[in-house]
Protein backbone atom coordinates (compact mmCIF):
# COMPACT_ATOMS: atom_id res chain seq x y z
CA UNK A 1 0.00 0.00 0.00
CA UNK A 2 1.37 3.40 -0.85
CA UNK A 3 1.46 5.81 2.26
CA UNK A 4 -0.19 9.27 1.59
CA UNK A 5 1.52 12.37 1.34
CA UNK A 6 0.90 13.74 4.90
CA UNK A 7 -0.37 17.36 2.49
CA UNK A 8 -3.12 15.87 0.70
CA UNK A 9 -6.84 16.17 1.16
CA UNK A 10 -7.54 12.45 1.81
CA UNK A 11 -4.54 12.32 4.98
CA UNK A 12 -5.91 15.78 6.22
CA UNK A 13 -9.65 13.94 6.10
CA UNK A 14 -8.26 11.07 7.85
CA UNK A 15 -6.15 13.10 10.57
CA UNK A 16 -9.38 15.18 11.11
CA UNK A 17 -11.72 11.69 11.68
CA UNK A 18 -9.17 10.39 13.80
CA UNK A 19 -9.70 13.60 15.88
CA UNK A 20 -12.71 13.45 15.92
CA UNK A 21 -13.40 10.20 17.16
CA UNK A 22 -10.98 10.77 19.98
CA UNK A 23 -12.42 14.02 21.35
CA UNK A 24 -15.58 11.77 20.91
CA UNK A 25 -14.33 9.46 23.07
CA UNK A 26 -12.74 11.35 25.66
CA UNK A 27 -16.06 13.11 26.02
CA UNK A 28 -17.63 10.05 26.99
CA UNK A 29 -14.77 8.46 29.35
CA UNK A 30 -13.31 11.93 30.67
CA UNK A 31 -16.84 12.52 32.89
CA UNK A 32 -16.96 9.43 33.99
CA UNK A 33 -13.13 8.60 35.54
CA UNK A 34 -13.82 12.58 36.80
CA UNK A 35 -17.50 11.26 38.61
CA UNK A 36 -15.46 8.54 40.06
CA UNK A 37 -12.96 10.91 41.04
CA UNK A 38 -15.34 13.15 42.83
CA UNK A 39 -17.40 10.75 44.41
CA UNK A 40 -14.42 8.95 45.79
CA UNK A 41 -14.53 5.30 47.25
CA UNK A 42 -15.84 3.20 46.05
CA UNK A 43 -16.18 4.60 42.60
CA UNK A 44 -12.70 5.05 42.31
CA UNK A 45 -11.56 1.80 43.50
CA UNK A 46 -13.90 0.00 41.19
CA UNK A 47 -11.88 1.85 38.29
CA UNK A 48 -8.30 1.27 39.70
CA UNK A 49 -9.39 -2.64 39.88
CA UNK A 50 -10.83 -2.59 36.12
CA UNK A 51 -7.95 -0.72 34.72
CA UNK A 52 -5.75 -3.30 36.59
CA UNK A 53 -5.29 -6.00 34.96
CA UNK A 54 -5.77 -4.17 31.49
CA UNK A 55 -2.72 -1.82 31.77
CA UNK A 56 -1.20 -5.82 32.97
CA UNK A 57 -2.35 -7.18 29.67
CA UNK A 58 -1.15 -4.64 27.59
CA UNK A 59 2.22 -4.07 29.11
CA UNK A 60 2.65 -7.94 28.94
CA UNK A 61 1.72 -7.93 25.15
CA UNK A 62 3.91 -5.07 24.74
CA UNK A 63 7.06 -6.90 26.24
CA UNK A 64 6.16 -10.39 25.68
CA UNK A 65 9.96 -10.63 24.84
CA UNK A 66 11.67 -9.27 27.33
CA UNK A 67 11.00 -10.09 30.62
CA UNK A 68 12.67 -7.76 32.69
CA UNK A 69 11.25 -5.17 30.82
CA UNK A 70 7.87 -6.74 31.39
CA UNK A 71 8.12 -6.79 34.88
CA UNK A 72 9.41 -3.14 35.87
CA UNK A 73 6.74 -2.00 33.43
CA UNK A 74 3.95 -3.69 34.92
CA UNK A 75 5.26 -2.78 39.05
CA UNK A 76 5.22 0.71 37.36
CA UNK A 77 2.09 0.32 36.19
CA UNK A 78 0.60 -1.27 39.80
CA UNK A 79 2.39 1.60 41.48
CA UNK A 80 0.83 4.50 39.75
CA UNK A 81 -2.60 2.59 41.09
CA UNK A 82 -1.62 2.62 44.49
CA UNK A 83 -0.42 6.25 43.95
CA UNK A 84 -4.20 6.91 42.48
CA UNK A 85 -6.04 5.33 45.72
CA UNK A 86 -3.70 6.64 48.04
CA UNK A 87 -3.70 10.11 47.08
CA UNK A 88 -7.55 10.18 46.42
CA UNK A 89 -8.35 8.78 49.93
CA UNK A 90 -5.86 11.21 51.70
CA UNK A 91 -8.40 12.81 54.36
CA UNK A 92 -7.27 16.10 53.80
CA UNK A 93 -7.45 17.46 49.87
CA UNK A 94 -7.13 13.98 48.45
CA UNK A 95 -9.97 14.59 45.74
CA UNK A 96 -8.30 18.64 44.69
CA UNK A 97 -5.28 16.80 44.59
CA UNK A 98 -6.25 14.29 42.16
CA UNK A 99 -8.11 16.44 40.01
CA UNK A 100 -5.17 18.75 39.75
CA UNK A 101 -3.50 15.80 38.59
CA UNK A 102 -6.38 14.53 36.34
CA UNK A 103 -6.23 18.17 34.83
CA UNK A 104 -2.64 19.04 34.53
CA UNK A 105 -2.36 15.84 32.50
CA UNK A 106 -5.49 16.61 30.31
CA UNK A 107 -4.15 20.32 29.40
CA UNK A 108 -0.33 18.88 28.92
CA UNK A 109 -1.76 16.43 26.28
CA UNK A 110 -4.58 19.29 24.31
CA UNK A 111 -1.48 22.16 24.39
CA UNK A 112 0.98 19.90 23.34
CA UNK A 113 -1.56 18.57 20.25
CA UNK A 114 -2.56 22.02 19.20
CA UNK A 115 0.68 23.91 19.52
CA UNK A 116 2.77 21.05 18.06
CA UNK A 117 0.59 20.90 15.11
CA UNK A 118 0.24 24.50 14.57
CA UNK A 119 3.97 25.58 15.35
CA UNK A 120 5.85 22.31 14.23
CA UNK A 121 9.25 22.68 14.65
CA UNK A 122 12.16 20.80 15.57
CA UNK A 123 11.60 16.86 16.74
CA UNK A 124 11.85 16.23 20.61
CA UNK A 125 12.99 12.54 20.37
CA UNK A 126 12.34 11.34 16.20
CA UNK A 127 13.64 7.91 17.05
CA UNK A 128 11.30 6.98 19.69
CA UNK A 129 7.89 9.00 18.81
CA UNK A 130 8.49 11.16 15.19
CA UNK A 131 5.95 13.66 15.56
CA UNK A 132 6.26 14.92 19.27
CA UNK A 133 8.24 18.62 18.76
CA UNK A 134 9.59 20.64 21.11
CA UNK A 135 7.06 23.47 20.39
CA UNK A 136 4.62 20.98 21.74
CA UNK A 137 6.50 19.79 24.95
CA UNK A 138 6.43 24.05 25.78
CA UNK A 139 3.05 24.12 24.25
CA UNK A 140 2.17 21.77 27.06
CA UNK A 141 4.14 22.98 29.94
CA UNK A 142 2.07 26.51 29.13
CA UNK A 143 -1.17 24.88 29.39
CA UNK A 144 -0.21 22.94 32.34
CA UNK A 145 0.86 25.76 33.94
CA UNK A 146 -2.46 27.82 33.12
CA UNK A 147 -4.41 24.87 34.40
CA UNK A 148 -2.73 24.14 37.88
CA UNK A 149 -2.96 27.79 38.38
CA UNK A 150 -6.38 28.16 38.38
CA UNK A 151 -7.25 25.19 39.87
CA UNK A 152 -5.33 26.54 42.87
CA UNK A 153 -7.19 29.49 42.17
CA UNK A 154 -10.89 28.04 42.14
CA UNK A 155 -10.01 25.73 45.07
CA UNK A 156 -8.75 28.93 47.22
CA UNK A 157 -5.29 26.43 47.88
CA UNK A 158 -1.99 27.48 47.42
CA UNK A 159 0.51 29.95 45.99
CA UNK A 160 -0.63 30.78 42.25
CA UNK A 161 2.79 31.30 40.67
CA UNK A 162 4.20 27.97 42.53
CA UNK A 163 0.99 25.80 40.86
CA UNK A 164 2.12 27.33 37.75
CA UNK A 165 5.55 26.32 38.19
CA UNK A 166 4.76 22.88 39.16
CA UNK A 167 2.09 22.71 36.24
CA UNK A 168 4.95 23.21 34.00
CA UNK A 169 7.49 20.52 35.73
CA UNK A 170 4.41 18.08 35.17
CA UNK A 171 4.18 18.42 31.86
CA UNK A 172 7.53 17.48 31.31
CA UNK A 173 6.96 14.29 33.58
CA UNK A 174 3.66 13.42 31.72
CA UNK A 175 6.04 13.83 28.37
CA UNK A 176 8.28 11.34 29.97
CA UNK A 177 5.80 8.93 30.85
CA UNK A 178 4.30 9.07 27.25
CA UNK A 179 7.97 8.65 25.63
CA UNK A 180 8.85 6.03 27.39
CA UNK A 181 5.59 4.23 26.30
CA UNK A 182 6.35 4.53 22.63
CA UNK A 183 9.88 3.55 23.54
CA UNK A 184 8.31 0.23 24.52
CA UNK A 185 5.89 -0.12 21.74
CA UNK A 186 8.40 0.87 19.07
CA UNK A 187 10.49 -1.78 20.51
CA UNK A 188 7.43 -4.56 19.85
CA UNK A 189 6.66 -2.79 16.54
CA UNK A 190 2.92 -1.69 17.03
CA UNK A 191 1.71 1.66 17.03
CA UNK A 192 -1.01 1.21 20.09
CA UNK A 193 -0.86 -0.19 23.27
CA UNK A 194 -4.47 -2.35 22.22
CA UNK A 195 -7.61 -1.39 20.43
CA UNK A 196 -9.58 -1.12 24.08
CA UNK A 197 -10.25 3.34 23.53
CA UNK A 198 -11.36 4.09 19.93
CA UNK A 199 -9.21 6.88 18.19
CA UNK A 200 -6.97 6.72 21.77
CA UNK A 201 -6.12 2.57 21.36
CA UNK A 202 -5.32 0.96 24.43
CA UNK A 203 -5.57 1.84 27.87
CA UNK A 204 -1.85 2.91 28.32
CA UNK A 205 -1.70 4.91 25.24
CA UNK A 206 -4.50 7.19 27.16
CA UNK A 207 -3.09 7.36 30.43
CA UNK A 208 1.00 6.99 29.79
CA UNK A 209 1.30 10.86 30.80
CA UNK A 210 -1.12 10.23 34.01
CA UNK A 211 0.46 7.42 35.24
CA UNK A 212 3.92 9.41 35.50
CA UNK A 213 2.70 11.93 36.70
CA UNK A 214 0.37 10.10 39.70
CA UNK A 215 3.96 8.10 40.36
CA UNK A 216 5.80 11.12 40.34
CA UNK A 217 3.40 13.46 42.95
CA UNK A 218 2.73 10.52 45.48
CA UNK A 219 6.33 10.22 45.71
CA UNK A 220 6.89 13.70 46.15
CA UNK A 221 4.39 13.86 49.18
CA UNK A 222 5.63 10.99 50.74
CA UNK A 223 9.03 12.98 50.78
CA UNK A 224 8.36 15.92 51.68
CA UNK A 225 5.03 15.35 53.92
CA UNK A 226 1.93 17.56 54.25
CA UNK A 227 -0.71 18.16 51.80
CA UNK A 228 1.74 19.07 49.37
CA UNK A 229 1.20 21.25 46.30
CA UNK A 230 -1.50 22.99 48.56
CA UNK A 231 0.88 23.27 51.42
Amino acid sequence: MVALAADTPVARDRRFRGLLLRILSAAVLGPLFLAAVWFGFPWIDLVAAAAAPVMVWEWTRLTRDRPLVRISANIYALAALVALLWLRHQPVLGRETVIWIVACTWATDIGAYFVGASAGGAKLAPRISPSKTWSGLIGGMAWAAVASASLGLAFGLGSTFSLAVIGACLAVVGQVGDLAESAVKRGAGVKDSGKLIPGHGGLLDRVDGLVAILVVVAVVRLTVGGAWPWT
